[in-house]
């Protein structure tokens, strides 16, 4: 295995042993050749001002990248700014839910009182009510056994006076009703 990488190695590195023959100073010699064309191509390039030209477009670049990183500097304290401004607006919005939870839950509590209040009260105004229509029934049942009762002893009476009354003294009865009219009258 060695003996066969080393022989590929000699193989591979014989093309650039080619010019070893000739002296170096000679235009025969491709290392010769292109140590010169590379110096005039860095000579081209100095000549140009490529140097100087990259080296600005890499500090522009630079001048843009750290205009972009400032500003992006600027947008994350911005961030954190309305961040805050938000996390401080959410905290009042909960105190401010809670106080309107605390004064729903007093209204509530004052509202079912008020309302067990009203309730007694208006159960109270029906009880009274009820009890005054009992007595009002009462009353009128009373009356109406009184009128009745009146109204039985009035034909009761018409009937006993009936059959002990005779003409003359029925006569005598209306004549004294009249006189007792007529001074009440006058």
């Amino acid at each position: 295995m060695r003996l066969m990488l080393t022989s590929l190695f000699a193989i591979a590195a014989s093309p650039a042993l080619a010019a070893g023959d000739k002296p170096f100073f000679s235009l025969a010699n491709t290392d010769f050749v292109v140590t010169i064309a590379f110096l005039i191509f860095i000579g081209i390039l100095l000549y140009f001002k490529v140097p100087a030209l990259v080296g600005g477009m890499l500090d522009k670049r630079a001048d843009n990248i750290k205009a972009e990183l400032d500003e992006a500097k600027a947008l994350r304290e911005e961030a954190q700014a309305l961040l805050a401004s938000y996390e401080r607006k959410q905290k009042e919005v909960q105190e401010q839910a809670a106080r309107i939870v605390s004064a729903a839950k007093e209204e509530a509590t004052n509202a079912a009182t008020s309302a067990k209040e009203d309730i007694a009260k208006s159960i109270t105004r029906r009880l009274a009510a009820a009890e005054d229509q009992i007595q009002s029934a009462q009353d009128s049942a009373v009356k109406e056994v009184r009128d009745q009762a009146v109204t039985v002893a009035v034909a009761v009476a018409k009937d006993v006076m009936a059959k002990q009354m005779d003409a003359k003294a029925a006569g005598a009865l209306i004549d004294d009703a009249i006189g007792t009219v007529s001074e009440k009258l006058h």
